[in-house]
């Protein structure tokens, strides 16, 4: 069988009658789960809680949103002032959230969630607007084939499932693994494209620590399991570095393995991770300190901080270290004379250069004084 059929087949069965084996045990926040019909909470497939990491406010995406209890219990985390989407390909999963969408708001007393039709790495094409079309168009010959795909692109571009850089945060519980291999690197890039610059992603998923082999891939029963796709780990993170994300963290790692096949453990994990490190470098004074306390430590551009050096850094790259997830792990030294940014020069902010302390002074100077001229700190880069 077909990968994407076995899922489909899968979860739509699973929205009908509870399959414990699509799941792992995950601790939920109580308080939020009394709002949610049971018929959801007994059809919850997932493998962590990614809502951890919504704040008031947020505008919240949620891939692969099933029956709905990761976006019920965002919509009550964001609160009335906050939006709540839910993207799922699957007939009946949606048909169970959007059942559950009026009983949640009317618990609630507000109503901030809606659910989309569409697939995890095609963010932009809203299937149920392709059913429309198809139903006066229907494809019977290869023209009309070509004719849905020029709708197809059509529709994305004049109406977008999710808009770009339209989402505070992306959440997914245990889906990413469900994406065949060819569309990963698209899923990844649909990722970036849709989160508001300062935004993040919180995902859940399985990864395993080796490589999985041919036949447990091409085995559908693991694979609509959410084992045999899983990504290796290592691999996982470096799919959202090379998407343009920073800050790249495992936020949550299970110690034990949730299946163990073949001697491959596969265990869940929670990757954040942040959109925001893309423009131009521009001298600001700037220097970042690391207290420690590692040797030195490495950002995702290449920069390097020894333990206790002033390091020299552009504006961009010191607004982005001084913020979240970085702020309490650094100490950020501003300049002693601002410059404007419309004065701002291009600057090199690469590898590791020293700040001369004459540029970063915080305390009361003599009369007069000023950090002109500088000296470079022997064996520095920085001229």
């Amino acid at each position: 069988m077909d990968q994407t059929l076995a899922v489909q087949e899968r979860y739509g069965a699973a929205a009908q009658t509870l399959e414990p084996a699509l799941c792992c045990p995950v601790s939920y926040d109580s308080r939020y789960l009394k709002a949610i019909p049971q018929e959801v909470l007994d059809r919850d497939y997932g493998c962590g809680d990614p809502s951890r990491f919504v704040r008031s406010g947020d505008t919240v995406l949620d891939l692969g949103s099933g029956g709905g209890k990761i976006c019920f219990i965002a919509s009550q985390v964001v609160g009335p002032t906050g939006r709540v989407i839910g993207v799922d390909r699957n007939r009946d999963m949606l048909n169970l959230a959007r059942w559950a969408r009026p009983q949640v708001a009317q618990a609630l007393g507000y109503d901030n969630a809606e659910f989309r039709c569409g697939q995890i790495q095609d963010l932009a094409l809203d299937m149920e607007a392709v059913d429309d079309w198809l139903a006066t168009h229907p494809v019977r010959m290869r023209e009309d084939l070509f004719a849905l795909g020029e709708a197809q692109q059509r529709l994305r571009r004049e109406r977008p499932l999710i808009a770009d850089a339209s989402i505070d945060v992306v959440v997914s519980n245990c889906v990413l693994n469900l994406v065949g291999e060819d569309d990963r690197r698209k899923l990844f890039a649909e990722l970036f494209r849709v989160v508001k610059v300062g935004g993040r992603v919180a995902i859940s998923d399985i990864v395993c620590d080796e490589d999985v082999p041919l036949h447990q891939r091409q085995d559908p029963t693991l694979w609509s399991g959410c084992i045999s796709g899983a990504y290796r780990e290592d691999r996982f993170l470096q799919a959202f570095a090379e998407a343009g994300f920073h800050g790249i963290c495992l936020a949550k790692r299970d110690e034990k393995p949730w299946q163990v096949v073949e001697g491959i453990e596969y265990r869940s994990v929670t990757v954040v991770a942040y959109k925001g490190k893309q423009g131009e470098c521009r001298e600001g004074n700037h220097a970042i300190l690391y207290p420690g306390p590692w040797s030195e430590v490495r950002d995702d551009d290449g920069h390097i901080f020894p333990r206790g050096e002033r390091v020299a850094v552009c504006a961009k790259t010191y607004r982005l270290l001084t913020s979240e997830p970085y702020a309490a792990q650094v100490i950020g030294l501003p300049p002693y004379q601002a410059i404007a940014d419309a004065d701002q020069q291009p600057f090199a902010c690469d590898g590791h250069r020293a700040r001369h302390p004459r540029e970063t002074k915080n305390g009361e100077l003599p009369v007069g004084y000023q950090n002109g001229g500088a000296a470079c700190i022997s064996g520095s880069a920085c001229c």
